[in-house]
């Protein structure tokens, strides 16, 4: 995590997006940034060591524009202010109790209510109708939140006593472990549940530093 390409040295404009793409470095650059802050970066543990074709083009369209690039990606997820994790707490109106599966929020409602007004509410908060595997009580008091690729740990929410667990995803098995076990699930999309981290950081960044910002959207269905 950090920086993963250095550019120009001198920063007027920050760009910020979820995912490393090409296209995403090609807007970043005509909006005018000279860093771009992602949340998933170009860099990954078991990724080839190779540079092909793709990973070419895409380091192209950074050097052609001078850009620097850094991504943070599960301390973004875990920070308690400005993570993706505290924010969908915060906005969802989850008093935040305890760590969950050690990057996200377990906590408890401001005011208990069915699935039916909670999955209304994710859908407000990140824009997109959730999907829902509603086999949990009528009434929901405590909720667990990690957001992104996190469906494996629905095992977690039901052993830690949850009546509702928010991520970005399902897994296949996870409409039958919910149903068995009786949680509500609900994936608000892996891109969805993770737009806010990099706008805060970012925010925050030129507030600090006296820098203008931009949000670059990318919508991804998954």
């Amino acid at each position: 995590m950090g920086l993963q390409v250095v550019g120009v040295a001198q920063v007027e404009k920050i760009a910020c997006g979820v995912s490393a793409s090409r296209e995403l470095f090609e807007r970043a650059a005509a909006g005018g940034a000279q860093l771009l802050i992602v949340h998933h970066g170009l860099f990954w543990e078991r990724d080839p060591r190779v540079v092909g074709p793709l990973m070419r083009d895409r380091l192209k369209a950074l050097f052609a524009a001078d850009l620097n690039l850094a991504a943070y990606h599960l301390a973004l997820d875990a920070h308690p202010e400005l993570g993706n994790n505290a924010i969908l707490a915060r906005e969802l109106g989850v008093a935040k109790e305890r760590r969950f599966a050690e990057v996200g929020f377990g906590g408890r409602l401001e005011t208990p209510v069915p699935i039916t007004d909670l999955s209304q509410r994710v859908h407000e908060v990140v824009g997109r109708m959730p999907l829902v595997f509603a086999y949990g009580g009528e009434s929901i008091e405590r909720m667990a939140i990690c957001s992104g690729g996190a469906a494996r740990h629905v095992a977690d929410a039901i052993a830690e006593g949850y009546d509702c667990f928010l991520t970005g995803e399902a897994d296949e098995p996870t409409k039958h472990t919910a149903k068995e076990a009786g949680i509500h699930f609900i994936a608000g999309g892996h891109y969805a549940t993770e737009t806010a981290g990099v706008q805060a950081l970012s925010g925050r960044l030129a507030e600090e530093f006296g820098l203008d910002w931009e949000f670059v959207d990318l919508p991804n269905p998954v």
